[in-house]
């Protein structure tokens, strides 16, 4: 009677420990879902402020009624390709080891913030002095330039990326956290300027003339290489800081690895890609310009970049 009493007795608390530890267990679930949700929030009102700062920046443009009701696919291609950046960089905040949930969010907050005014700045930039041998609101507002759009949102998504580099790997330098984000992105706005001058080098045509002309092909190929080249700057500045002199020397050798493959990957377009085809034919000296052999330049040009940054 007394063993049949202790082997209840045992039962019984090894019965409570399992409780014990279910409930344990479905508490730590609880508090990682109710955290996930949390950031999930944060992250949707950030997104929100995001596309009324977008407003504020671009106070003329009715983002409703070019989307609905003008059905117009270049302002489309654009907007898209903010909320892409957007995205990545708001993403990039949420990166790492969590250093608690108030901290977090300050975090969060802060650099979300700032990544959103920075889009859009490099917004600005693309349009003044990027894109400066044309008009660019009126290319996508009144002529529904659709390379245009294309371009623009290729911009933003590369500018996301850089400032997704930034924010992940801004540590903690002599001239602060913030100042060191900023610094990133001048550094990587400069890079994408002198990215187009180079593309534009590597082809025997003037990308902004063709895509003023309306040329999507032209527009999606170049698209392909400064999305290549954000990529690149992502991954050279996506590490904690050390010292400026090894984060320039980062920059600059994937940048520089990264120029001496545009070429590259364009003469393995034309020779593996599309064996048999001139891509310059396809794109620029045929009556309809050939967008999927664009698609395929851009392909080379994204996903050599990222065999780039496997392989670095």
């Amino acid at each position: 009677m007394v063993a049949l009493a202790a082997l209840g007795l045992m039962g019984v608390v090894t019965v409570n420990k399992l409780i014990l530890k279910s409930t344990e267990n479905m508490l730590t679930i609880l508090d990682g879902l109710l955290t996930t949700l949390t950031y999930i929030s944060v992250s949707f009102l950030l997104f929100f402020i995001g596309k009324m700062v977008y407003q504020l920046f671009h106070p003329r443009v009715k983002v409703a009624y070019e989307l609905v009701e003008n059905d117009n696919l270049a302002f489309s291609f654009a907007h898209v390709g903010y909320f892409i950046g957007l995205l990545l960089s708001i993403g990039s905040v949420m990166l790492g080891e969590s250093e608690g949930l108030v901290n977090d969010l300050m975090g969060i907050g802060i650099y979300g913030l700032l990544s959103i005014v920075l889009l859009n700045l490099s917004l600005i930039i693309n349009d003044k002095i990027i894109l400066s041998k044309f008009d660019l609101k009126k290319e996508i507002f009144d002529d529904k330039n659709v390379g245009t759009g294309v371009v623009e949102g290729s911009n933003a998504i590369a500018t996301g990326l850089v400032v997704m580099g930034a924010i992940t790997g801004e540590g903690y330098g002599e001239a602060g956290p913030i100042v060191n984000v900023l610094i990133y992105w001048i550094l990587g706005q400069i890079i994408l300027f002198v990215t187009s001058k180079i593309y534009n080098l590597i082809t025997s045509y003037d990308i902004h003339d063709y895509i003023e002309r309306g040329n999507i092909a032209v527009a999606v190929g170049y698209s392909g290489a400064i999305i290549a080249i954000g990529n690149l700057i992502n991954n050279s500045l996506a590490h904690d800081f050390d010292s400026w002199m090894i984060t320039f020397q980062d920059v600059g050798f994937n940048v520089i690895v990264g120029f001496a493959f545009l070429p590259i990957a364009r003469l393995l377009t034309d020779k593996i890609l599309l064996p048999g085809q001139k891509l310059t034919d396809e794109i620029v000296n045929q009556e309809d310009p050939n967008v999927g052999a664009a698609i395929v330049e851009a392909f080379a040009y994204v996903g050599g970049s990222m065999l780039i940054v496997w392989a670095l």
